[in-house]
């Protein structure tokens, strides 16, 4: 057990408000680090992508500095309430949201900006405000919550190793997501390469249309097709259905296997699912998104599955196809956007000749297996985290020197 000393979030922070802006600032002029932002990080990007035209004055009055604590002032949920993001170097010229509140340090060698970040975001510190927060029609982050905040820190030097260490596995998980999503792009890039400028690969390996490969006039797609290719309602290709909704009540925090709804994975679920990779459409709130699951997860009611049934492979192009083409067209509805099987079964695809599907689909699965064993990595690289850090946060565990 190492020793854990007892503070005042105020006595080691001074809080202020962020900058209040109009629509018309937005887009342009000096970094700005929005509510999204602080909200869906840890750790404030490398580089702040968004704009807001303000002046010098605001820029140093709504500065954002190593060290500083950037948490979201106001939700319609206590969960989503005081989120933090911390700033573990100066972002010259950058101002931060109005909807979020700034805690600046006002000691030196007492709290470590990386330990404070996944202090800030563990459930040590989301039960304290849990508790602290009361809730009316929005749950607000205040003077008389920060003020009544008190935590328990262990040494400098032990916030230091924990710290680096956990920042260690946070970055590793970023740089996964960013391979996964450039091996996604290389995919994308090979479809349209492919499928829409019909460049694949002859068997001379020259590009098809470049290298004068005949095409020919499609009524139902109203444009020219590689000659020798069809045109098929999806209803003729795969079988489309929605599966049985698993209730809130069926989710486990830790439970093993992925549940993905209208906007992705929003849950866990313990039991095994004996389906393989899933192309799968969101059917309401998120509509018209496509997604490739994971083996042996779960689909909720508000997707629709779209399992091919042809006699050879080709489930990676049609995702692609969905995905890139899209199915905006499929999707009824003003108020309360949707799209049906009646919508989606008319739906046109191009079907290549097999010999082009199937090197498509080997090169397709290469990266499939590589996207998914990356997802499992950061699984596992999470899992090691959130068990981690209550140990050591609590001073059950800690490192040698």
């Amino acid at each position: 057990m190492i020793k854990l000393t007892e503070y005042k979030l105020s006595d080691l922070y001074k809080m202020d408000s962020g900058i209040g802006t109009s629509k018309e600032q937005a887009g342009h002029g000096a970094p700005f680090i929005s509510f999204s932002d602080i909200f869906n990080n840890t750790i404030l990007p490398e580089k702040l992508t968004q704009k807001m035209d303000t002046t010098s004055e605001e820029q140093e009055k709504y500065s954002v500095k190593k060290g500083d604590i950037l948490l979201t002032r106001t939700s319609e949920t206590i969960d989503e309430l005081a989120m933090s993001s911390v700033a573990i170097k100066d972002y010259p010229n950058a101002t931060f949201s109005g909807f979020a509140k700034r805690l600046r340090p006002i000691q030196n060698n007492i709290t470590y900006d990386k330990y404070m970040a996944f202090l800030l975001r563990s459930k040590y510190f989301r039960d304290i405000i849990n508790a602290k927060t009361i809730m009316t029609l929005r749950a607000s982050f205040n003077e008389d919550i920060f003020n009544d905040i008190k935590i328990l820190l262990p040494d400098y030097n032990i916030q230091v190793k924990v710290g680096d260490f956990l920042f260690d596995i946070e970055k590793q998980i970023e740089n996964n997501k960013k391979f996964s999503l450039e091996l996604e792009s290389l995919a994308k890039t090979i479809y349209e390469y492919w499928f829409l400028q019909f460049d694949f690969p002859t068997e001379e390996g020259t590009p098809y249309k470049s290298s004068g490969g005949k095409m020919v006039w499609n009524e139902k797609l109203n444009r020219e097709i590689p000659n020798g290719w069809n045109v098929e309602q999806l209803i003729n290709i795969a079988n489309l259905y929605q599966p049985q909704t698993l209730s809130d009540k069926d989710l486990i925090d830790n439970g093993k296997y992925m549940v993905y709804g209208a906007g992705g994975v929003f849950g866990k679920y313990n039991e095994f699912n004996h389906n393989e990779r899933e192309v799968i459409i969101s059917c309401r709130g998120n509509c018209g998104q496509v997604r490739m699951t994971i083996p042996k997860s779960w689909i909720n009611g508000n997707s629709m599955v779209v399992h091919p049934f042809l006699d050879y492979r080709i489930q990676e192009y049609i995702y692609y196809s969905l995905k890139i083409i899209g199915v905006e067209k499929c999707i009824t509805g003003s108020v309360q956007r949707q799209i049906t099987r009646t919508n989606l079964e008319n739906y046109y695809i191009l079907i290549p000749n097999r010999k082009i599907v199937d090197k498509f689909e080997n090169i397709m699965e290469l990266i499939r297996i590589k996207i998914e064993n990356i997802f499992y990595e950061n699984e596992k690289l999470e899992s090691l985290k959130n068990f981690i850090i209550p140990l050591l946060m609590n001073g059950q565990v800690t490192f040698r020197d």
